[in-house]
């Protein structure tokens, strides 16, 4: 036998340079959209909220987040997590969500994929039937309810932040796209609502149409963001941002689900999943519109033909708004384990993206 291959079978064991930076991950997806969960390496965040922390990791640590998120350890696409304290005693803990551009104020397919991680690594007592998560996020404290049947878990589903409507059917003009309509709402981050029946565009939502979504959707998400000045939390500045824009066929789809969904967010990232804060959007627009009543269930397809839940829990007064409490229902796996490594001697150590 080869004694080179003879090496390779007995010295297998790897131990990082002291120099280098270590981070422990568990990589999930929900729907096909990616989750890395961040859960041993990183810097502690200080701070006394979910807020704080962002704010402190985006200040001291946005090099980890690119190491993490962009090529050679991620892509274009990537998305990511770090746990945090709650902010305050009666939560379980919280939450900073990462991608391409920056740190996100709310992401469903993430609170899915860690309530699943919770109820699989038995960070709560588990128990048989509903297993109840408080987790604080940037936009505010989500309730997520993961069911466990003989031992198995067979559905997690989460109350999202009041979410409401800003403005239906407003207009801008877009040189190169010409005139679009959309709605502006707020699911824990403020969306671009563009129905494909009210508008003329040469390209469908489709894998085939790929590149057209994230162009048009990058132009309309700037073109919004310059124009529409009433992109305002009512309590947080923090919060008072286009994070992206979702195009929106709701015809009944041939799968026999309610409708599609592919939004565009970030710095064009395209959503594998139907986009939970982008469903708990909808809610509230087809609430408004009284096209769901409370307690009626949507089915939402995404880009990869994913499937969302979504629904109205309950009304509420939210500032200045009529709001409502969204539930999002979903599901999500575990793909992979891994230790990152860090060499402050790679000239590509902070990453990089091609697209």
């Amino acid at each position: 036998m080869n004694s080179t291959y003879q090496n390779i079978l007995s010295k297998t064991d790897f131990k990082p340079h002291k120099d280098w930076i270590q981070i422990k991950t568990i990589d999930m997806h929900t729907g096909g959209e990616p989750l890395r969960v961040i859960l041993d390496g990183f810097p502690e965040l200080k701070g006394n909220s979910v807020l704080d922390y962002r704010k402190y990791c985006k200040k001291n640590y946005d090099s980890l987040r690119t190491s993490l998120m962009f090529e050679p350890r991620g892509h274009a696409d990537m998305y990511g997590c770090i746990l945090t304290p709650p902010n305050d005693d009666d939560g379980d803990f919280g939450i900073l969500f990462l991608h391409n551009e920056g740190y996100s104020t709310m992401c469903g397919h993430a609170i899915i994929a860690i309530s699943t991680l919770a109820v699989k690594l038995n960070w709560i007592d588990v128990q048989e039937g509903e297993n109840i998560l408080k987790i604080d996020a940037p936009c505010g404290r989500i309730i997520s309810f993961t069911n466990v049947k003989n031992r198995k878990i067979t559905g997690v589903r989460f109350h999202c932040v009041p979410s409401f409507v800003v403005g239906l059917d407003r207009k801008i003009e877009i040189g190169g796209i010409g005139t679009v309509t959309y709605d502006l709402a707020y699911g824990g981050a403020f969306y671009a609502y563009i129905d494909m029946a009210k508008n003329n565009f040469d390209f469908d939502l489709n894998t085939d149409s790929y590149r057209k979504l994230i162009t048009n959707g990058m132009k309309i998400k700037h073109a919004v963001m310059k124009k529409d000045k009433e992109i305002l939390h009512p309590f947080e500045d923090d919060l008072s941002y286009l994070y992206g824009t979702i195009f929106i066929d709701n015809n009944k789809q041939s799968s026999g689900n309610d409708s599609r969904n592919v939004c565009i967010f970030a710095e064009g990232e395209v959503d594998r999943c139907p986009t939970g804060s982008g469903v708990s959007g909808r809610m509230a627009i087809h609430h408004t519109r009284k096209e769901i009543s409370i307690g009626e269930t949507m089915t939402i397809e995404s880009i990869t033909d994913s499937v969302f839940k979504g629904s109205v829990v309950s009304e509420e007064d939210y500032g200045l708004f009529k709001a409502v409490i969204p539930q999002v229902e979903g599901t999500a796996y575990i793909t992979g384990m891994q230790t990152f490594v860090i060499d402050p001697n790679d000239p590509m150590k902070d990453g990089f993206i091609l697209r």
